[in-house]
């Protein structure tokens, strides 16, 4: 009787642990989901002086060169730390051009043919198609509660989207091109962050972070030379506001918050952490209306509450 009673006090004190740590990570995961959501206002202060790709790859550059210097002395402090091969540098070319080229150019360019709205509906796929995939890759279970707390949080970006719903038009030929472009960018996105899980088996997240940005830094490169050269003159009419959105974007963006990204997914299933993407809507109005002046309307205040509802849920209850 002694035993049962050990045994069931010790399954108590793991399974609070466990709920503990995912609290953590999910932490982790809304800062991130933060600095995420804030893309949408830094651009806003760049679009005048940069095109679409400048805004997209050359933060990217910045903030592939400088991680170099973070991975050359982690690698020092661990001598024993696995040295890319050929067949790893196959996989950095895969999820650095398969993933992160293809989700960048996908939505930069899906959006120049298609509707912004459009680009912002599309986008709430991107926790569903990382689902899929991580089921199909990884073998992750889809248990009911995943699947319930992805349709909750999926409802309640629906609801903060209904404006973008409203001035949506998927159906128009003129903009199946667009379209399709858009959620090829969803689907790299997602295909990124499933296939980067695989990675961590074998090397640390800011090796996996740096190794994919410089095989997607080169493959991008040709963009910038003879699609959409750039305007270096325009840097000198920066404003302090583009400059720091700049920054924003090259340390924060595409820098911490993959970071914080890949800590939380070393630790979670691609599909558990996924959910927590459907927090970056819900910052992005918050940073919209302290930063632009948006006024928040009733539909976006119970989205979001539906929202941090799938959130809660999947961190109180996920025991898979």
């Amino acid at each position: 009787m002694s035993d049962q009673v050990i045994s069931v006090s010790a399954d108590s004190g793991l399974i609070q642990r466990k709920r503990k740590s995912t609290a953590w990570y999910f932490l982790l995961l809304a800062l991130a989901s933060l600095m995420w959501s804030g893309q949408g206002t830094a651009i806003k202060f760049l679009d005048s002086h940069l095109g679409p790709i400048g805004i997209t790859f050359l933060p990217f550059y910045c903030t592939t060169l400088l991680a170099i210097p973070l991975l050359i002395r982690m690698r020092r402090q661990r001598p024993t730390a696995q040295t890319p091969n050929r067949r790893d540098w196959v996989r950095f070319i895969i999820a650095g051009v398969g993933g992160q080229v293809l989700a960048q150019l996908g939505m930069t360019w899906g959006i120049s043919y298609s509707l912004a709205s459009n680009g912002a509906i599309l986008n709430l796929l991107i926790p569903v198609i990382s689902a899929v995939l991580a089921s199909i890759m990884l073998r992750e279970r889809m248990t009911p509660l995943r699947i319930l707390s992805l349709l909750i949080g999926l409802a309640g970006v629906v609801l903060m989207s209904s404006g973008d719903i409203q001035h949506a038009s998927f159906f128009q030929s003129k903009f199946f091109l667009g379209n399709l472009m858009i959620f090829a960018g969803c689907a790299g996105s997602a295909f990124y962050n499933v296939y980067c899980k695989g990675l961590l088996q074998r090397f640390e997240e800011i090796e996996i972070l740096i190794y994919s940005y410089i095989t997607a830094s080169i493959a991008s490169i040709p963009l910038l030379i003879w699609v959409e050269p750039v305007p270096w003159r325009n840097f000198l009419s920066f404003p302090l506001s583009s400059w720091l959105a700049f920054a924003f974007l090259a340390l924060f963006m595409y820098g911490a918050s993959m970071l914080l990204f890949f800590k939380a997914l070393a630790h979670l299933d691609v599909t558990t952490a996924s959910i927590s993407m459907y927090l970056v809507p819900v910052f992005g109005v918050l940073l919209a209306t302290t930063m632009l002046g948006e006024r928040l309307n009733l539909l976006e205040v119970l989205g979001a509450m539906i929202v941090l509802s799938a959130t809660l849920l999947i961190v109180r209850y996920d025991k898979a």
